[in-house]
C-alpha cells in the first residue's frame, strides 16, 4: 500500500513492481512472436447480394394492402434483414455442411503442405473424437454428428450484414484456406438460392383461392336471399328508414293526441266555470219601469217642517230647557228617524223580458259538449293508430338485428370476394414467376479468391509487441497496487490502523545519507517518548511485532544509545523495576507465533508495534493490533521499521538535471 502524491510516488511504483513489469512485458512480446509464427492462417472470401424491389421485399401484408390498417413507421419491415436471416437459417446452414462434406470426401488435398496438415488435422480429430466418446458414455456431453458440428463452425465464421439504407447484402466467409473459403461460400449462396425458390413457392396459392372464392360467391347467394325474404316481412328495403318513418308517425300522433288532450281538458275546464255561472245568472231581467217621490216621506217631511215651525215659534216666549221644547225635540228626532227609514223614490211600474246571457251560455256549452266528444273520438282513435304503429315497430325492432346481421355479413363477403378475385390473379401471377423462377436477389458480386491472410497480421503483430507489451506491463503494475497489501510507507498509518506513527527508519546501507536520514528518524522516535513521565517516575517501553524478523532488536539496539546521550538512565532486563530517569525497554517480538511474548508485556508502560516496510501486510498488522488490544487494550504508538525508497539515486539525478534544464 502505497499513496500516490508526486512523480517520485509513481517513479517508486515503477520500481517496487519491477519485476512484474518485465514478466508482463516479456510475456507479452513471447505469445505475440509464438501467435505471429505459429497461429494458423485465416482467409476470406466475399460476396455481395442485391435485393432489388419486387414481390419478395415490397409486398405488405394482406391487412395493410386490402384492409384499413394503421402501422407504425418504426414496426415496417426491412426486406434486406429478412433475406440475412434466411441466409443464416439452420435449414441452409445445414445443406451447406452436408454438402461441403460430401466435395471434401470427394476432393482429397493436394500437395505434400496440406497433405501433411491435413493427416495432422485427422489425427487430432480422432483423438479429440476418443475424449468426446468418453464424455458422452459419462451424460457430460451430448452426441452430435460430423454435419451438425461442422454447422456450428460455419455459423460461426460466416457473416452477413449491410450498410444502413443499402440493399446490398455483404457476404463473407473465413476459413484456413482461400480456395475452399472461396468454394464455400460459394456453395452456400447455391443452397440459398435453391432453398430461397422452394420455400416462396406458390404451387398451391392459386387453388386455395380459387376454392375460397367459389366458397364466398355461394355464401353470398344465401345471405341475399335470407335478407330479401327478412325485408319483405318487414315491408321495406331498408329496416333503419322503416324504423325511423315509424318512429316520425308515432310521433306525429303522439303530438296530435296530446294537443286533443289538451283541447279537452280546457274544454272541460270551460264547461265546468260555464254550468256554475248560468246557475248564478238571473234568468229574467227588467225591461223598462216608472219611479216617483215616497207619499209617506213627504208626509213626514211634512211634519217635520210644522214642528220646526212650532219649535221656532216657542223659542221666542221660552228657553231651550222649557218642557214644551224638549218636546218638540223628541218629535223631530223621531221624525227624522222615520223619514231616514224611508225610500225617497218608489218604482211605480215595472216589465220584465228572458235574460239573453243565459241563453247564449247555454248554446255555448251545448257546443262544447259536441266538441268535447268530437275530441274524446279523435283521442280514441289517435290511441288505436298508437298501438298499430308500435306493434309494427316492435315486429320490425325484432327482424333488425338479423337484418342488420346478414347486412354486415353480406357487405363483409363482398369485400372478401373481391379480395379473393384480386389475391386470385395476384397468386396467378406469382405462380408463374416461380414456375420460371424469377426472383429479387441479384449476386453482383460471386465468391472472390482471397489469396492474402485475414488473421494473423504477422508484420503488425510484430511491430506492435513491444508498445503492447509496454503496456500489459503498466496495466499490470496498476493491478499490482490494487492487490497489494503491503505497508511501504507511513503516509496512512494513522487513518487506516487508528495509532499514532511514531518514526519510520529508513533501510540501512553504506551511504551517508541514509545515515543521516536514520538518526533523524531515531530522534523523532525519541521525540515521541513520554519524557515527563520518564523524568518523574520512569517508564518500561516494550517494542513487541507481529512476527520475527521485522527488527525490534534493531531498533532497541539503535534506541539504547540515544537514551544514554540523553541522561537517561537504559536496561533491558525485564525482571527489574524502573525508577525515575531511568527508561525499561522491553523486547517482545512475533506475538502471533510467540506466547511467551505477552510476558514483558504486562509490565509494559507504553507498547509500540514494530512493522517491516514492504513485508508486513494490512490484515497481519490489524491481527496484531486485534490482539494486542484485546490482552492490553491500547498500542501506543507503531514504527515503520527498514522503509526503502526504491528509485535508484541516478534516475533521481537523472529527474533533477531534467527540470533544470527545463
Amino acid at each position: 500500500m502505497i499513496e500516490i502524491r508526486s512523480l517520485r510516488d509513481l517513479l517508486r511504483l515503477f520500481f517496487i513492481f519491477r519485476q512484474e513489469f518485465k514478466w508482463a512485458v516479456i510475456t507479452t512480446i513471447v505469445v505475440a512472436v509464438l501467435g505471429a509464427f505459429l497461429w494458423p492462417p485465416s482467409y476470406e472470401s466475399n460476396a455481395r447480394l442485391l435485393v432489388q424491389p419486387g414481390r419478395n421485399s415490397t409486398t405488405v401484408p394482406i391487412e395493410m394492402n386490402n384492409r384499413q390498417a394503421l402501422v407504425s413507421q418504426s414496426t415496417q419491415r426491412d426486406p434486406v434483414v429478412d433475406e440475412e436471416k434466411m441466409l443464416t437459417s439452420r435449414t441452409v446452414v445445414t445443406r451447406v455442411a452436408q454438402r461441403v462434406m460430401d466435395e471434401m470426401s470427394a476432393h482429397p488435398p493436394e500437395g505434400f503442405w496440406k497433405t501433411l496438415k491435413h493427416y495432422i488435422k485427422v489425427g487430432l480429430n480422432t483423438a479429440i473424437e476418443g475424449v468426446r466418446r468418453g464424455l458422452q458414455a459419462l451424460g457430460i456431453v451430448e452426441a452430435k454428428t460430423d454435419v451438425q458440428r461442422l454447422t456450428k463452425k460455419l455459423e460461426k465464421l460466416f457473416t452477413v450484414g449491410h450498410e444502413q439504407g443499402s440493399t446490398v447484402i455483404d457476404v463473407s466467409l473465413t476459413w484456413d484456406d482461400p480456395a475452399v473459403a472461396q468454394q464455400i461460400l460459394r456453395i452456400w449462396l447455391d443452397v440459398y438460392m435453391d432453398t430461397r425458390a422452394q420455400s416462396l413457392g406458390r404451387e398451391s396459392l392459386q387453388s386455395f383461392y380459387q376454392t375460397e372464392l367459389q366458397g364466398v360467391a355461394s355464401r353470398i347467394r344465401s345471405l341475399k336471399e335470407t335478407l330479401q325474404a327478412k325485408l319483405k316481412q318487414v315491408d321495406s328495403i331498408n329496416v333503419i328508414q322503416r324504423l325511423q318513418n315509424l318512429s316520425a308517425q308515432i310521433n306525429t300522433i303522439k303530438e296530435d293526441q296530446n294537443e286533443a288532450r289538451n283541447k279537452l281538458a280546457g274544454l272541460e275546464r270551460y264547461l265546468a266555470s260555464a254550468r256554475k255561472a248560468l246557475q248564478d245568472a238571473p234568468k229574467e231581467l227588467v225591461a223598462s219601469r216608472e219611479i216617483s217621490l215616497n207619499p209617506t216621506q213627504l208626509d213626514l217631511k211634512q211634519q217635520l217642517n210644522d214642528l220646526q215651525v212650532e219649535r221656532a215659534r216657542l223659542l221666542r216666549s221660552y228657553t231651550e230647557d222649557a218642557p214644551g221644547i224638549q218636546l218638540i225635540d223628541r218629535n223631530i228626532k223621531e221624525i227624522q228617524t222615520l223619514i231616514d227609514k224611508e225610500r225617497s223614490r218608489i218604482e211605480s211600474t215595472q216589465t220584465l223580458d228572458r235574460n239573453t246571457l243565459v241563453t247564449e251560455m247555454e248554446q255555448q256549452i251545448v257546443e262544447a259538449e259536441l266538441e268535447k266528444n268530437q275530441l274524446l273520438g279523435q283521442i280514441e282513435q289517435f290511441e288505436q293508430q298508437l298501438t298499430e304503429l308500435r306493434e309494427t315497430r316492435n315486429q320490425v325492432l325484432s327482424e333488425e338485428p338479423e337484418i342488420s346481421r346478414l347486412q354486415l355479413e353480406l357487405a363483409s363477403a363482398e369485400q372478401s370476394f373481391a379480395l379473393y378475385s384480386e389475391n386470385l390473379e395476384k397468386a396467378r401471377i406469382d405462380h408463374e414467376l416461380d414456375r420460371k423462377q424469377i426472383s429479387n436477389i441479384a449476386p453482383i458480386q460471386p465468391a472472390t479468391f482471397n489469396p492474402s491472410r485475414v488473421f494473423p497480421k504477422s508484420l503488425i503483430i510484430l511491430l506492435l509487441a513491444l508498445p503492447v507489451g509496454i503496456v500489459v506491463g503498466f496495466l499490470t503494475i496498476y493491478l499490482c497496487y490494487l492487490l497489494d497489501q503491503r505497508i511501504h510507507d507511513g503516509a496512512r498509518v494513522d487513518a487506516l490502523f487508528n495509532v499514532p506513527l511514531w518514526s519510520s527508519l529508513p533501510e540501512l546501507d553504506t551511504d551517508s545519507s541514509n545515515l543521516s536520514a536514520l538518526t533523524a528518524a531515531l530522534y523523532r522516535l525519541y521525540s515521541a517518548l513520554p519524557h515527563q513521565q520518564i523524568t518523574a517516575q520512569g517508564a518500561a517501553l516494550a517494542f513487541t511485532s507481529a512476527r520475527g524478523g521485522e527488527g525490534v532488536s534493531f531498533v532497541l539496539q539503535q534506541l539504547t544509545p540515544l537514551l544514554q546521550e540523553n541522561g537517561y538512565q537504559v536496561t533491558t532486563d525485564p525482571t527489574a523495576n524502573h525508577q525515575p530517569g531511568q527508561v525499561l525497554l522491553l523486547d517482545a517480538p512475533a506475538i502471533q507465533s510467540n506466547a511467551e511474548a505477552f510476558v514483558p508485556l504486562r509490565k509494559a508502560d507504553h507498547i509500540v508495534l514494530v512493522i517491516e516496510a514492504g513485508t508486513s501486510t494490512v490484515p497481519a498488522i490489524e491481527n496484531a493490533l486485534s490482539l494486542l488490544r484485546t490482552a492490553f487494550g491500547k498500542v501506543d504508538g507503531i514504527v515503520l521499521n527498514r522503509r526503502r525508497f526504491e528509485v535508484p539515486a541516478r534516475v533521481l539525478k537523472l529527474l533533477d538535471r531534467f527540470r533544470s534544464a527545463s
